[in-house]
């Protein structure tokens, strides 16, 4: 089943890399600001996806709707409030919708930054991509606008929050148990992400080595926290995108 975007386009939910693995069905009651309110009394919590649009998370899962709940990777069932995490597929007509995906390709969810699977992460990146740049849904809203890695000033108004930001790492450097990829040369200023020492193994082995980064042109998404200048921590390797390589 497609999906039909803006002036009639359709797009089709990525799913070729992405291995998932059946966790149940449910039907829709509601979508309330905790999450998917389903018939058994449970509540679902969409993931793999941050800063979804309400409005159009209700016009696709509707009162009623049926649905297929999948895992991807080793992603907990339930979070610490107890909602279902999961990844969720409409059915209709003996074919699905892959929630998740049609929201992203449509521009009404930007990807997040845990979503458990590499290849799959890479597929929904290029969904995000094509729907930034035609400025479809939150992308038509100055919000959205990826953050510059070299205004830390700017990044920083947006602590606390989920957001893209994208630069030119200056150096990787390693310290104790924490790897550290530096946007800028004042390390109580600048932007930085870094990466725990234990994490770094999944990183090499998903292609994202962190201290071969130093040069390139990265996209990183995920919470802006404060640590003297504006702070990612990257615990997934589809947190960081090269976007241009040396």
């Amino acid at each position: 089943m497609m999906a039909t975007a803006a002036h009639g386009e359709t797009v089709q939910p990525a799913a070729q890399n992405c291995r998932f693995t059946t966790i149940g069905t449910a039907t829709v009651r509601a979508v309330t600001d905790d999450g998917v309110l389903l018939d058994d009394g449970r509540t679902l919590r969409l993931d793999g996806v941050a800063d979804v649009s309400g409005s159009e998370l209700r016009a696709s899962l509707p009162a009623g709707a049926s649905i297929v709940l999948k895992r991807l990777g080793a992603t907990p069932e339930t979070d610490r409030y107890g909602r279902i995490v999961a990844h969720v597929f409409r059915t209709e007509d003996a074919a699905e919708t892959w929630v998740q995906a049609d929201l992203i390709a449509r521009g009404y969810a930007l990807l997040g930054p845990r979503l458990g699977d590499t290849a799959c992460a890479r597929e929904l990146q290029v969904r995000e991509q094509s729907a930034r740049a035609a400025k479809l849904g939150l992308w038509a809203e100055a919000y959205y606008v990826i953050s510059k890695a070299d205004s830390p000033a700017e990044v920083l108004k947006r602590r606390g929050r989920f957001a893209l930001v994208e630069g030119k790492v200056i150096s990787v450097r390693e310290s104790g148990g924490t790897i550290y990829v530096n946007f800028g040369r004042r390390w109580s200023e600048d932007f930085t992400v870094t990466v725990a020492k234990r994490n770094e193994r999944a990183f090499v082995a998903a292609g994202m080595e962190p201290k071969k980064l130093a040069g390139r042109q990265v996209r990183i998404r995920g919470w802006i926290e404060e640590r003297g200048g504006p702070w990612v921590e990257a615990s997934r390797p589809e947190q960081i995108e090269v976007v241009e390589r040396n």
